[in-house]
Formats: C-alpha cells, structure tokens, sequence
C-alpha cells in the first residue's frame, strides 16, 4: 500500500479545508487488507448551511463569468490532473482497491471530462426563429442554479467529475457528496480546481451520513438541480425528496448488461474483449459485460475458452501488479457470494471461482457461471461483481427478448459480423448505451444514460451539459 494516504481527511466548503475537530469520524478502509488507514469527518448540520450559503452567493458571480474564464478553469485543472495522476492514482487503489495502472488511468480520463465541458460551453449555441420583419424570437441556455450531487466508489474521481465538469462549465455552483468509502481521491481533485482558480464557493465537497445529507440538502430552497449516480432503490428516493421543490434531476442508476454473442462473431477478438471488461474494477461499474446470451452453436466453446481466459486473471492487491484487485467493502463479497450460492440451487453450473479468498481484504474470485436459469436472483439483480452469468440462444428475436426482459436498461452489448444482425440489434435492445464489437459506452464526447429504471437524463458530451441548464424562449416585438 502506498504510504502517502492522509491521516485525517478534510471537508472542503466555501474555499477553506474543514478538519475532523470536534465532529463525527468515517474509518476509511483499505479493501485489500480490511484495516482502518484515515478518519474523515462527517459534516454537521452547520456545515451543510454553510455550504448551502456559499454555494447561493458564487452562483450569480459564476453564472456571470464569461464562458472563456470558466473553460480556462477546467482545462488549467485538467493539467494539474494529469501531472498528479499517480499520486492520485495511489490514494484511489488504497482507499478503492482497484489495480494502480487502472487507478491512473482514471485519473487521466477524468482529466479528458474537463477539457470537453470546457469546450462545450463555448459551442452551447441558441437559436433565433424564423420571425416579420421587426420582431425577434430566440431561444438560449442558462445555468440551472446551484446543484447537489451524490457520487458512489467504485469510480471515485471520473463519476464526480461528470457532474462536476458540466455543472463549473455551465456556470453552476455545486456541493458534491462523494462516497465515504473513496473520499481522498475526490478531494484531491477539489484541489486542482482549486489550484486552478476556482473562486470560493463553485464547488463544496462534503461527506456524512448519505441519507441525513442528501435529504438536507436537497429539501434547501438553494438546490436547483440534483444529480445522482447509485442504485436504482436510492434514485426513487432522492427523486421522490427532489419532486417536492420540483427539482431537476439526472439519475444514472444501476444495469444488467446483456452480451449478445452471435455465431458469425469474430470469436478471439471478443473473448478479448468481454473476458477483460467483466473483470474490469473486479465487475463493479455500472455498465459491466454480466448477462452472456451465446448463440448456441458456439455455447460450448465461447464458454470454455471464456473460463480458460478468466482462470489465468490476477487476484491481489491492487499495488501488486495484479489484474484485479479486491471488492471495495465487506459487504460485496457477502452479496456477491448469496447470489453465486442462490444460482447453484436452482442448477447453475459453476465453470469458475464461486467464492471469497481471503479472510484479510474484501477478495472474490473471478466466477463463470453457466446454463444460469432465468429464476435466479443473478439473472434478474446486478451482482456488481467479478460474475459472469451465461445462457445459450438459438434466434435473434429470442436474443432480444432475453435482453429486454428486466425493467432495466443502461447499456447492452453485441458481437456479430453480419451488419443487417448489428443494425437490428442496435435498433431493438431497449439501453440507453449499445455497443456492437467493442465495449466501449462512455467516450466522453457522448451521452452516458439508462432508460426504464437505469433512470433519466444524460451525462458527457453536449447533452451532460444541458442537463445543468434551462431553456429560455426570448420573444421582442
């Protein structure tokens, strides 16, 4: 483990760094070897209000600041970001767990989240209408006003970014609630932008009790708008407190993502492909390859040559050169397991894994299942772990139906070479996010977002940044 991880953590609002002092402590834990490393502090009411005030007066100085000013902040924070990714990147796998070069690697591509909302606000472009001579009709994009967002752990800086990034751009304040479990790599990027020259009061980060703070904050007459990454039962919440105030809100919450593996696939490169994303963060993204339909010509192969990939996948802690790194809290082993364990009883046959492996950190080992019937929790719940749940299919249409059952649909991948196959498959999965021969759903430059209970709105490119402002029609006669 590295051993530049802080002590003690700080609160950061309204430009001052808050130490513990007389308040309640979080234990950060390291996940690899389930020992207490920092103590955070947990926000007081007071320091909520407080936060509230200051994000209320920077918003009019920030909304009035030329848009230039603005991207020249986020791109002066996304080079700090870069050439303090590997301190970053340390504190990430300490607190997190996942392996360094993967902690790194977000670090950088969060940086990229700065640059493109630093762009986009200089392209936010109106419209004027069509109107007689004499009259004018436009139509322009404000700054929504001051935002609450609530960020989870297993994406510690590139999940506060997408809600930082389009909140500072679009002219915003904001107070971001990161997760408890992952709080030093989030505040360290407060420190780019602070070292960039956010002014005081942009941008509050605070932690505490997730359901005491989100219903304080978002009951405030301050928050305009609230954004939420999280579990599905979590975001009917938080939008049942935001409805109250009428509220904007953009819920990214939770998936099941089906692979559609078609028997005209070019086999190597997707097993390439599927068998490093599952295990990717050791399967907890939002978005993570899980629900495998193989056409069943090529069942048995795609299977066996899955597992022979995944038996060889590392497991350790993350600053030990391995490919996967432990699950980020004792409580996913124990969850992950239960449903492993439900989907034996009811006749899935376990290729791979199965199970935890250690007693001293939060490990699971990387787990096939296959033949998994359609009844098992794992089927129909996100594991959200280093699971990988496969069926066979015979036709396209009984592919589809099988991704499409769950009230579900974030994003859904597919594997074909037949191009009438990728375009109906493109057209009919019901996801926010379709991706045919690759994995990637989250470029950056466009929309990240679910449909059924995935939840509502998007993040990234020109449509995140929207989603933190309001559209105003402008009639002069």
């Amino acid at each position: 483990m590295s051993n530049n991880y802080p002590k003690t953590l700080q609160l950061h609002i309204d430009g001052e760094w808050i130490d513990v002092g007389d308040r309640e402590i979080h234990h950060v834990v390291n996940p690899a070897t389930g020992k207490t490393i920092s103590d955070l502090p947990k926000a007081t009411t007071a320091d909520l209000d407080r936060a509230l005030d200051a994000a209320a007066k920077a918003f009019p100085k920030w909304r009035d600041t030329p848009v230039g000013e603005r991207a020249a902040v986020l791109h002066k924070a996304a080079d700090l970001m870069r050439e303090r990714a590997a301190d970053i990147g340390e504190l990430m796998t300490a607190e997190q767990g996942k392996p360094l070069p993967q902690a790194i690697g977000e670090v950088t591509a969060s940086a990229s989240q700065f640059d493109i909302m630093a762009e986009e606000a200089k392209r936010c472009y109106g419209r004027v209408l069509v109107r007689p001579t004499g009259q004018n009709s436009f139509v322009k994009y404000q700054p929504v006003g001051p935002v609450a967002a609530f960020s989870p752990w297993n994406f510690p800086v590139f999940t506060p970014i997408r809600k930082l990034a389009p909140a500072i751009a679009a002219g915003c304040s904001i107070i971001l609630k990161p997760a408890e479990e992952t709080p030093a790599s989030a505040i360290e990027m407060m420190r780019c932008l602070q070292d960039a020259g956010l002014p005081s009061g942009v941008c509050q980060i605070v932690f505490g009790d997730p359901s005491e703070v989100s219903s304080h904050l978002i009951a405030s007459d301050v928050i305009r708008k609230v954004s939420f990454t999280g579990s599905v039962p979590v975001g009917k919440h938080l939008m049942k407190l935001a409805a109250d105030g009428m509220k904007r809100t953009t819920m990214e919450l939770g998936g099941h993502a089906p692979v559609l593996v078609f028997d005209d696939c070019d086999m190597e490169k997707t097993l390439d492909l599927v068998v490093t994303g599952k295990f990717r963060n050791a399967g907890q993204v939002c978005v993570s390859p899980t629900r495998f339909y193989v056409q069943s010509g090529i069942y048995e192969k795609f299977e066996k040559a899955f597992t022979e990939r995944a038996i060889k996948i590392s497991v350790g802690d993350g600053f030990g050169g391995v490919d996967m790194g432990p699950l980020a809290n004792p409580r996913r082993p124990e969850a992950v397991g239960a449903m492993v364990a439900d989907a034996k009883s009811k006749g899935a046959e376990v290729r791979l894994g199965g199970g935890g492996q250690s007693d001293n950190g939060f490990f699971f080992d990387p787990t096939v299942l296959s033949h998994v019937p359609l009844d098992a929790k794992i089927m129909n719940d996100e594991p959200f772990g280093p699971v990988a749940v496969m069926r066979p299919f015979d036709t396209l249409d009984e592919a589809i139906e099988q991704a499409n059952r769950l009230p579900l649909g974030l994003a859904a991948y597919a594997f074909t070479e037949n191009l009438r196959t990728a375009n109906l498959v493109g057209d009919a999965i019901e996801a926010g996010m379709v991706a045919i021969n690759n994995l990637t759903v989250s470029p950056g430059d466009a929309p990240f977002g679910g449909v059924k209970e995935s939840g509502h709105g998007s993040e990234d490119g020109p449509d995140g940044l929207k989603a933190y402002m309001v559209t105003k029609a402008i009639h002069q006669a």
